[in-house]
Parts: structure tokens; C-alpha cells; sequence
């Protein structure tokens, strides 16, 4: 008997919202990945997965004529609906062939930009072919730290936001079911449809 005016008393609280029960919230989706603060749109290019967004920072002081020729076929919508054709685990993962092959290109050859800049987790290099200057739409983004790379390849960016995404994506060469770009804008402009 003596517990009843106590529970009474908290029932009452409760009731009249003195006391507020905690409510439950939704566990933040892992994979949804939210826009970063950009410090230059200008050079963010915003890569649409299955999962969500991956935001890749251009580095023209690093390379200018290959982050010049990535923003060109950006924003000609060349990257839209092409696959990664080259995922490797622990190293990195490929894409930019329309094609698919490995073999593609836009067809306008770039000459290197090497740069002292090392290969990194989240670090885009520009593929290539045998010739250093060979490099043309195709990129890759590197799973982990590359050193052999270092010098050899040119770096033109990183990724700043949605790396978890791209640690996702089916590996192969190709793979049985390849992960593609759904779509890629630039960040300061609005995406094409």
C-alpha cells in the first residue's frame, strides 16, 4: 500500500508531461552520406552511386589539365551510367571507360602531371596506359596508401566525402555485377537529368 501514492504520484507527472519519456529516433543510415561543407564547389565534382553521393575534390594546382578535362566531361555528362570495370581489393577502384572494358576513352589524350603528391586512401589518380602520357577520361580512387604509384601517376584529387561508398563497391575486374556512376555534376552547378 505504501507503493500506490508513489506510483500514483509519478503517473500523475507523467500525465501531465512533467516527467517526458525519451523518444526513440532513427539510427542514422551509415551509407546515406550527407554534403560536406565544400570549400570549392567550383572543383567539387559530386558523384552519384546506388548508395548515395561521393563528393571528389579537383586539384587543379596539382594537375590543371586533367582536372580541366574531368570538369569538361562532367559536365558533357560523360560519367553518367558508366561502371566501375576495375576494382581491386585493397588497392583501388577504376572506372571512366564507356566501354566498360578497360580499354575506352573520350578519345583525347592528356600528357602527365606528376606531381611529388602521394597516393593515399581517397586519393583519384588518372589511368593510364604504358606511355605517361596516355591518360585520357578514365580515373581510379585508391582503397589504400599506393607509394608505388608515387610519381608515376597523376593525382587529381581526393575524395572529401562518401569514401564508405566506394569501399562498397563489387570487386572484379571485371566484376560479376558491376557498381556504376548513376550520375556526376559538379557541385556548383544543378544536376542534369
Amino acid at each position: 500500500m505504501k507503493r500506490f501514492p508513489l506510483l500514483l504520484l509519478i503517473f500523475s507527472l507523467f500525465l501531465t508531461g512533467t516527467i517526458v519519456m525519451p523518444k526513440k529516433t532513427k539510427a542514422a543510415d551509415p551509407a546515406q552520406t550527407s554534403a560536406p561543407t565544400l570549400t570549392d564547389p567550383a572543383n567539387t565534382v559530386v558523384m552519384t552511386l546506388a548508395g548515395g553521393d561521393v563528393y571528389l575534390q579537383l586539384r587543379p594546382d596539382l594537375a590543371p589539365n586533367h582536372a580541366a578535362r574531368i570538369k569538361e566531361l562532367v559536365n558533357s555528362g560523360f560519367y553518367n551510367g558508366i561502371i566501375f570495370h576495375r576494382v581491386i581489393d585493397g588497392f583501388m577502384a577504376q572506372t571512366g571507360d564507356p566501354t566498360g572494358t578497360g580499354m575506352g576513352g573520350s578519345g583525347k589524350k592528356l600528357k602527365a602531371e606528376f606531381t611529388p603528391e602521394p597516393f593515399v586512401r581517397g586519393t583519384i589518380g588518372m589511368a593510364r596506359a604504358a606511355s605517361p602520357d596516355s591518360a585520357d577520361s578514365q580515373f581510379f580512387i585508391c582503397f589504400a596508401p599506393a607509394s608505388f604509384l608515387n610519381g608515376q601517376y597523376t593525382v587529381i584529387g581526393k575524395v572529401v566525402s562518401g569514401m564508405e561508398l566506394i569501399d562498397k563497391l563489387p570487386r572484379g575486374e571485371p566484376p560479376e555485377n558491376p557498381g556504376k556512376i548513376i550520375a556526376m555534376h559538379m557541385a556548383d552547378a544543378k544536376p542534369s537529368k
